[in-house]
């Protein structure tokens, strides 16, 4: 039995705020590697550049892409938490992520996609075996290293890049874990939802892949958004979220 075109069930969900110079390339670049398959659902914060706009052009050109337009800036997890109910509703078996300035290669979205036949979660991770970052200082790679290790020492979370926002989920995981109670921004935003899944008895899975620093646009990165991912961490130790031991799930490949 020939295995299921997983692609042809699978939109990226992709943030966007002032990312006008990225976007074409990326959403171009997505099509390209996923052979036209994979649709792609921009989400929009009402970027003042015009990013919107583009983002309608491109759903009239291509049928693959959809447009949700948020009426202001609230931050990248509420822009995905929008953009993951949008999915839900639209019926997509697979749920992908990732950044809209090419730090993400999407020459490695089919990866992700394959590998959620045997898993729940499938993050692209800089820090296993064969994963790297490109154009970082010293001082940001260990920055970003010890963040991860510092999450994974207080949440006991079994994932070497719990910060990376390169991911795919299966529909069952985004349905139990609650997305209207997700209440992070930010690297917070992708700590919280890999320690909510890990929780539940979802399984996650790491993929190496090369991340690199954004070619075009600036960074959204802020001392708000570090302080949150300092503190989310201790909150999440200690609070009520589902045990492990009471739901494993076997992942099976979607039909």
């Amino acid at each position: 039995m020939s295995q299921p075109d997983n692609q042809q069930h699978t939109v990226v969900v992709i943030p966007t705020y002032n990312e006008r110079e990225n976007l074409l390339v990326v959403c171009q670049q997505v099509l390209q590697a996923t052979d036209g398959r994979v649709h792609i659902l921009v989400v929009d914060d009402n970027s003042p550049d015009g990013t919107g706009d583009l983002a309608d052009e491109l759903a009239v050109q291509h049928p693959q892409i959809h447009v949700l337009h948020r009426e202001r800036k609230e931050g990248l997890g509420r822009a995905y938490v929008a953009g993951f109910k949008q999915a839900l509703d639209m019926g997509y078996r697979l749920i992908a992520q990732m950044d809209a300035d090419l730090s993400h290669d999407p020459r490695d979205l089919p990866a992700l996609i394959q590998h959620t036949a045997y898993a729940d979660v499938v993050i692209g991770s800089r820090y296993v075996p064969g994963g790297d970052v490109s154009n970082w200082s010293r001082q940001r790679f260990w920055l970003s290293f010890c963040a991860n290790q510092y999450v994974k020492w207080i949440t006991h979370i079994p994932v070497r890049d719990a910060t990376g926002g390169y991911r795919c989920w299966r529909r069952e995981v985004l349905e139990a874990i609650g997305l209207d109670t997700i209440r992070s921004n930010g690297y917070a935003f992708q700590i919280e939802m890999a320690y909510r899944a890990y929780r539940h008895g979802f399984h996650i899975q790491e993929i190496p892949i090369v991340f690199t620093e954004r070619r075009a646009g600036r960074s959204k990165l802020s001392k708000r958004v570090i302080w949150e991912a300092i503190w989310l961490p201790w909150k999440l130790r200690f609070s009520r979220v589902h045990n492990p031991s009471v739901t494993r799930h076997n992942p099976v490949p979607p039909v």
